[in-house]
């Protein structure tokens, strides 16, 4: 049953993550990172879910490799809650399109391929013609790109999402605005110009990572209302960033400073927001009791 076939808006988390350690392709997760290091599997996801009424949820890739694509698509295959997965593959290789083709056709759960940008040391990776058969099929397949950016990779994001009209593409995290100092104004006008200019959506996630370790709501605020003002209750997806999010206070604080923020939409739009839009956007089936 796809879930936009529902009576009731179903409340879903666009973004979140699950890893292995002994797979060892996690290049940036290093044991500093204390509360990150270690597994996180659906079961420490599923009461957190619980806990905030939420019914499922979108996982999204963590290691630029093939294998955690099958890693994450075996995830969910053995957990229904799960309604998409969001995978990777390396879009510049020639037999690019072949692997992508071949994964639409064999796992219904994949939704969408994500390239890492923001750790690719050419910023105008985006840019190059090498990646573009690989763009026309994920178009092709009614896959979507997630676009994990920077505030610095915004000028080229806007020129891509001029090339390809096509693709439906979301923005992660907000592009990670420079919130722990303040910054604004650039991040603000080009953020604007892509929301105008394209038809690209983005996610409200991440932000709490980006900003003080004692963030509170109203820190948050000019970032996450600006992110409405210019995209829109119809083009803001929700998505925790769990467990990232566990190194900026947890699960149900994200929740809740979201339920702050987006306090002044009607309950439609904020139900669009938590879970709506994530639905129309990567086309989830809900597969509960399927």
């Amino acid at each position: 049953m796809i879930y936009g076939a529902m009576c009731s808006t179903p409340r879903i988390d666009s973004h979140q993550h699950f890893w292995l350690l002994e797979r060892g392709d996690y290049d940036w997760l290093a044991p500093e990172l204390e509360v990150l290091y270690r597994d996180f599997g659906p079961a420490d996801l599923r009461p957190l879910l619980d806990t905030c009424g939420i019914e499922g949820s979108v996982v999204v890739q963590a290691a630029p490799t093939l294998a955690e694509t099958r890693f994450l698509l075996d995830t969910a295959r053995a957990t229904d809650w799960i309604a998409g997965v969001v995978g990777w593959v390396d879009l510049e290789r020639t037999e690019a399109v072949e692997q992508l083709e071949k994964l639409r056709a064999q796992e219904p759960g994949l939704c969408g391929i994500r390239p890492m940008i923001q750790d690719i040391p050419d910023p105008d990776w985006m840019l190059c013609r090498e990646i573009e058969p690989a763009l026309r099929s994920i178009a092709d397949l009614g896959l979507c790109l997630d676009a994990l950016v920077r505030p610095e990779h915004l000028a080229n994001l806007r020129v891509f999402l001029d090339r390809h009209p096509d693709l439906r593409v979301v923005i992660d995290h907000g592009a990670k605005p420079e919130i722990h100092s303040g910054k604004i104004k650039a991040w603000s006008h080009d953020i604007d110009a892509i929301a105008r200019n394209s038809n690209a959506s983005c996610k409200l996630s991440g932000l709490v990572t980006e900003a003080h370790a004692d963030w509170n709501t109203a820190q948050l605020g000019p970032y996450a209302e600006h992110l409405l003002d210019c995209f829109g209750p119809r083009r803001l997806l929700w998505g925790s960033d769990w467990p990232v999010v566990n190194l900026a206070g947890g699960y149900a604080e994200w929740w809740n400073a979201t339920l702050d923020l987006l306090d002044t939409l009607s309950t439609r739009e904020r139900a669009a927001v938590l879970g709506g839009n994530a639905v129309d956007f990567y086309r989830l089936v809900d597969r509960r009791n399927s």
